[in-house]
């Protein structure tokens, strides 16, 4: 699966960190981003990885800030882009088979590592539900 990840400057080491594993999983990553701890403003991350996302460059998408949540914000304001922000494996199970969320956030000062891992594991491994196709519908309808 080919992936979008980015993050903004509060996230960067947890960015690294996810490249990682999700390369050794046989992933293909592109990493769109921010190169260093200096300070950044997230929307334009979450824009590149939505652009990717949107324009079929990118099968998924992955954003990391302090909390999550202006990455998942930010993500939204793009049609077609149903971002999730998630904090454990429930929630990113969730993400995929109630919402067919494309873009999962996740906060780097809420999840370590481990459970970052195990969120995008649980969302990447989990089909959507079709039974759900009629809200998203009506989701897709409200842009």
């Amino acid at each position: 699966m080919r992936i979008a990840i980015a993050s903004d400057h509060a996230a960067v080491h947890l960015r690294a960190h996810l490249v990682e594993s999700l390369v050794r999983q046989g992933h293909d990553v592109d990493d769109l981003g921010c190169d260093a701890d200096a300070r950044v403003d997230y929307p334009d991350f979450a824009a590149a990885v939505a652009g990717a996302v949107v324009t079929q460059q990118a099968d998924r998408g992955i954003l990391l800030c302090g909390t999550g949540i202006g990455m998942s914000i930010a993500a939204n304001k793009i049609v077609g882009i149903r971002a999730a922000l998630v904090h454990d494996v429930t929630t990113a199970r969730l993400a995929s088979e109630h919402n067919d969320a494309n873009i999962l956030c996740i906060g780097a000062r809420i999840a370590g590592p481990l459970v970052a891992e195990e969120c995008i594991t649980a969302w990447l491994s989990t089909a959507f539900d079709p039974r759900h196709r009629a809200r998203l519908a009506k989701i897709a309808a409200m842009e």
